[in-house]
């Protein structure tokens, strides 16, 4: 291998890294939002231009060849270098237009930022918002969002986090099903009842059996683990199940349970890339979710 990297354009090495990443070129196609036949191409002329293989073909996909390998963690060091660059360079930009990209949980997403965005909107009309409703985790880092709304402390280095408040869960029913089944008075009375849990998620059995609850996966008779899907099955009288309290409060179809039990709260968090948290558009937008999330705890 005598030719040199300097010479590499860094899509090709960003095709690269795709590929070494993915295993195989359709998934890397679909992280770059490329064509396969372009990556194919462009794996092909990194190879040319460095005058080495750098994957072996079989059956499955691609692996790494012993000189990709060698070569995967330079590409990686200078994708995070190229990452730093455009988050810098995009830190630096003064104008209050623009378009800014929020992710957070699809729950979060469905009930808790609509009516925050809307006020964003009115009153920052030149900012366009693109949120990202995931339950996966976006990175930051990445470009992969500006703000993230989290229900968790945010660990990642090089972010900045700013602590908000906490939600406050309550146990809840629809009407419909607590007019059948009636309405419990103690938590020792719950599991008289339908139950509506999480399915590989354990966190509800978990906590339960911490409060010394007899507490089992065969304790809720219908379970879920998407939030948004647990709601609607709340709602649609399957069980007594929990929720936000805000969330609870603002369906006529729901009654909230009063039992003499602490209830788990989650605490809320937004974080951004340091780089970034200084753009005027994006510090705007932080500063009116802030105010927005704040107002709704």
């Amino acid at each position: 291998m005598d030719k040199s990297l300097t010479h590499a354009d860094w899509s090709l090495i960003q095709s690269f890294l795709a590929v070494a990443q993915t295993g195989s070129l359709s998934a890397a196609a679909r992280q770059l939002d490329r064509s396969q036949p372009t990556l194919g191409r462009q794996i092909h002329a990194l190879e040319d231009e460095l005058g080495v293989s750098l994957f072996d073909r079989h059956a499955r996909g691609l692996k790494l060849s012993d000189v990709g390998a060698q070569l995967l963690p330079m590409a990686q060091q200078m994708h995070s270098a190229m990452t730093s660059f455009s988050l810098t360079a995009a830190g630096q930009a003064q104008q209050l237009e623009g378009t800014v990209r929020i992710t957070a949980s699809v729950f979060a997403s469905h009930h808790l930022l609509p009516p925050i965005l809307a006020q964003i909107r009115a009153q920052e009309p030149a900012i366009q918002l693109e949120l990202v409703a995931t339950d996966t985790i976006e990175n930051l880092l990445y470009r992969e969002a500006d703000i993230a709304v989290r229900m968790y402390r945010p660990e990642q280095m090089d972010l900045i986090s700013r602590y908000l408040g906490d939600v406050h869960l309550c146990f809840c029913a629809a009407r419909t099903y607590l007019d059948r089944a009636g309405r419990p008075t103690r938590p020792e009375e719950l599991f008289d009842h339908d139950l509506v849990g999480f399915d590989a998620n354990e966190q509800i059995i978990t906590k339960m059996r911490a409060r010394g609850w007899p507490a089992s996966r065969d304790s809720f008779a219908t379970r879920c683990d998407l939030q948004s899907a647990y709601w609607q099955l709340v709602r649609a009288g399957c069980g007594i199940g929990f929720t936000q309290i805000e969330v609870a409060k603002a369906d006529p179809d729901v009654e909230i349970i009063p039992l003499d039990v602490d209830v788990q709260t989650l605490p809320v968090w937004l974080a951004a890339p340091q780089a970034m948290r200084q753009t005027p558009r994006i510090r705007r937008v932080w500063d009116l979710l802030a105010d927005g999330l704040k107002a709704s705890l």
